[in-house]
């Protein structure tokens, strides 16, 4: 039948490419998994991709798009996940320094978020800016003072990286409220075991399989009570969620309960109960997967219908762990982010091991001048905004677009930062049965509590999109499988 895919006539571009160097050549790590792709009829890799897309199905791995106008109903709708069947590949050479500037930079900014609510020392000796505090929105007052176990808020965190043509891996972004994306993942994986079993017995890929064991034994540590098994619940928002698959994963993966608001109440005892037919259970552990602002709607938002009055009040008296900590999105603030540098030298000692994209403080005067006079030119982001909402991507933008983010920023300087557009690197994706270019970044997870755990890759998201630098599946985004792969023994 002849082979289907001819890494010679691969172009990459001008971008830094996840497995082919240029001249058809596999990068280091890749060249196994390159030779017998390139080994594969257009048959085989039809056959091979609709056994992914039959997987997908049969496991009901969805997300969720809200307000897509071209589906009914307009409130949201369930789709099958976006995935493409050739992975990504990082050397294990090469992640070991990703992994230990993950965990670096999460240690630096569990200090932080701990030095917020409590002395501010990092304020007082002017690293970081006191007006930038005073115009956060995920600030807490009702925080203020109180330490969670081990002093860790972030116990979940979910920080977004990319690659620039020149080959330099960027944090883009930190995510610590209520991270999401782990689920798919673990799934991506799952589905490539079924799509090439014979590959995954012959590449020494890292596995990813014992995260939820991870995250349940994370969880435990925090619970109050010395008991041989605590109680742990996950508590999402509902089915009408974007991430309720991954609640409904997640729960069931660490045999923990599924659990909404409702289903939870803080007893006299300022203790939380679980209700259950056999009555009620006493609840040790709650990894929440709603806002802070939701939480409790006696602490937080009044009109709150899906949190539960009193949770913040057990909380504060020791009464259960909350993973993670409500006030942890302090820190997870655009404007935020260009200080951890300085962070991880203030707390740590140390240089920052991954850098941040340049990032421009439209608060700043004479900064904002410059943005506003290179839009065009630049990538602006609110602080505070998640999902690749309320963006501009100023070199794809019109010149209305323009306009109204300009009035935007000169309303509400503290809450739009700016950045260079990077060249997001890509990696072969099929089109048909053909591998083209396509953008891609990639979403470690980190676990923080006595010890910390970067997950052995991540999820790597895709532009599907030619061109498209916009990744995000609520979007138009798909996945990867993402491949950590241990080269001392060739590959």
């Amino acid at each position: 039948m002849g082979k289907c895919i001819d890494w010679d006539a691969y172009a990459p571009g001008a971008a830094y490419d996840e497995l082919i160097a240029g001249g058809g050549r596999a990068r280091p790590g890749a060249g196994r998994l390159c030779r017998f792709l390139g080994r594969l009829s257009a048959t085989e890799l039809r056959e091979r991709k609709a056994a992914a897309e039959l997987a997908i199905q049969m496991m009901g791995i969805t997300f969720t798009v809200y307000n897509d106008k071209r589906s009914a109903p307009p409130a949201g709708i369930d789709r099958a996940w976006p995935f493409d069947i050739i992975p990504r590949v990082i050397r294990k050479s090469e992640w070991d320094r990703i992994q230990a500037g993950l965990a670096q930079r999460v240690r630096a900014l569990n200090l932080f978020i701990d030095d917020i609510y409590h002395k501010q020392k990092i304020v007082r000796d002017k690293v970081f800016p006191r007006e930038i505090l005073a115009g956060s929105r995920n600030f807490r007052p009702q925080c203020v003072g109180f330490s969670p176990p081990q002093k860790v808020w972030a116990h979940i965190c979910g920080t977004d990286l990319v690659r620039d043509k020149d080959g330099t891996v960027y944090v883009l972004e930190d995510n610590l409220r209520v991270p999401s994306g782990v689920s798919y993942m673990l799934e991506n994986r799952e589905v490539t075991k079924r799509v090439f079993p014979e590959l995954m017995g012959s590449i020494r890929v890292l596995p990813v399989h014992d995260y939820p064991a991870q995250l349940s034994d994370t969880l435990a540590a925090i619970a109050p009570r010395r008991v041989a098994r605590p109680e742990v619940v996950v508590l999402s928002p509902g089915i009408y969620n974007s991430a309720y698959f991954e609640h409904a994963y997640l729960a069931r993966q660490m045999g923990a309960e599924l659990v909404e608001g409702s289903d939870l109440v803080v007893a006299d005892d300022d203790r939380v109960y679980m209700r259950t037919i056999a009555g009620l259970t006493q609840v040790d552990v709650i990894y929440r997967r709603i806002d802070d602002l939701f939480l409790d709607p006696e602490a937080f938002r009044p009109d709150s219908a899906i949190g539960v009055p009193g949770l913040l009040r057990a909380w504060r008296k020791g009464n259960v762990g909350i993973a993670n900590a409500p006030g942890a999105g302090v820190a997870d603030d655009k404007v935020v982010y260009a200080y951890v540098p300085q962070m991880v030298r203030y707390y740590l000692g140390e240089d920052a091991i991954l850098p941040n994209v340049p990032t421009y403080m439209c608060v700043d005067k004479k900064v904002r001048a410059y943005v506003l006079a290179n839009l065009e030119k630049l990538v602006v982001k609110p602080a505070n905004e998640s999902g690749g909402y309320g963006m501009l991507m100023g070199p794809q933008s019109t010149k209305r677009e323009r306009a109204q983010m300009a009035a935007r920023v000169k309303a509400r300087p503290r809450e739009y930062i700016a950045q260079p557009l990077v060249t997001l690197s890509t990696a072969p994706t099929l089109v048909g049965t053909r591998p083209e270019p396509r953008h891609m970044d990639l979403r470690p997870f980190i676990l923080s509590g006595r010890d910390v755990t970067v997950t052995t890759g991540g999820l790597t998201r895709v532009a599907l999109k030619a061109g498209s630098t916009v990744v995000n599946s609520s979007q138009g985004g798909g996945s990867k499988d993402t491949w950590i792969v241990d080269t001392s023994r060739g590959a």
